[in-house]
């Protein structure tokens, strides 16, 4: 009976953080309508940053390199 005992309190100590969560969730809806469109507008505000063709092709040159030695080093510690 002990075994069930401990599942009964654990499963009691969930529905309190699951209710203290969802109170918490409640809240932060709330503010989020206080707020209203003010918020979706600063979202839509942030441009995506762009990089060059030749920044990607010198991040991928170096990308390619990491994993060569990466590959060199696990060939050496398994074979």
């Amino acid at each position: 009976m002990s075994v069930l005992a401990a599942i009964k309190r654990e499963k009691k100590k969930i529905k309190k953080q699951l209710a203290k969560l969802q109170n918490q969730l409640s809240g932060l809806e709330a503010a989020a309508k206080a707020l209203g469109d003010s918020t979706r507008k600063e979202v839509k505000g942030v441009k995506k940053r762009v990089l060059s063709a030749a920044a990607r092709a010198k991040i991928g040159k170096a990308a390619k390199k990491r994993w060569a030695k990466f590959r060199a080093q696990a060939k050496k510690v398994a074979g």
